[in-house]
């Protein structure tokens, strides 16, 4: 396995020159990003173990250790406990369809989950009050989670509905969709915002990511059939990870 392995013809041109600028482990960190981009290891791939790659680069591990280090810390790589190393998966997300985080896991086959920040009922933010036309001193249930992809913290994400449709925050117990879908409250469309970000110290903690680093942020706002706006969703995506598509046609 490992002699396959060894002799990939891909490997060849990841091999950094002793002769050349900067030290090793850059140049083979910038050799596997290119490998990445170009094509050559594909999105969640498994690497070869460190040792195998010292061997066919003719590197030491330490070189190979600090390379994927390097590389984990520019989100292209990563490392899950027991498994090894893999090339970093991301996720393109449709513009033209309203979906739930949820959903979107379960069609690309991904496993999907999710941590409580916040879950309860306040009085309305003035923006809450703009974007959800709420009178003043209007309540909304509040919902603040950390989503996550095969066991990767992906995003951030800030939901408020107004309470005279939820009262209750702890009926939603998985999916917001599916709780309002259940009152007869499930948005049918949306308007979302975007635009890029430098993520703060306190969501790159719960990102696993450093501080300052770029993160999509977006605004929804989701509204019933008839118009009523139920739904003011903020998310921080990680922008290591996501690509936001979007289909355009000339008229």
């Amino acid at each position: 396995m490992e002699q396959a392995i060894a002799t990939d013809p891909r490997l060849a041109s990841l091999r950094p020159d002793p002769a050349g600028t900067g030290p090793l482990y850059l140049q083979l960190a910038e050799r596997l990003e290119a490998a990445v981009a170009g094509g050559l290891l594909r999105d969640g791939e498994p690497l070869p173990p460190e040792r195998v790659l010292a061997l066919s680069l003719d590197v030491s591990r330490t070189t190979v250790r600090r390379a994927l280090d390097e590389l984990a810390r520019r989100g292209l790589v990563t490392t899950r406990h027991g498994s090894g190393s893999f090339v970093a998966s991301r996720f393109e997300q449709p513009l033209a369809r309203l979906s739930s985080f949820t959903e979107d896991m379960a069609a690309r086959g991904r496993s999907s989950g999710f941590r409580w920040l916040e879950r309860g009922r306040g009085r309305a933010s003035p923006d809450e009050t703009v974007a959800l036309n709420l009178a003043p001193g209007d309540d909304v249930s509040r919902f603040v989670r950390l989503r996550f992809a095969d066991d990767e913290p992906m995003c951030i994400e800030r939901a408020s509905i107004p309470a005279r449709y939820l009262p209750d925050p702890e009926r939603v117990e998985t999916s917001l969709y599916a709780a309002l879908r259940d009152l007869g409250l499930e948005p049918v469309r949306a308007l979302q915002h975007l635009r890029a970000a430098a993520v703060g110290p306190a969501d790159a903690a719960l990102l696993s990511i450093p501080p300052g680093s770029p993160v999509m942020a977006t605004v929804r706002h989701g509204y019933l059939a008839d118009d009523r706006p139920v739904e003011l969703t903020r998310s921080l995506y990680r922008a290591d990870r996501y690509d936001f598509v979007a289909e355009m046609r000339r008229n």
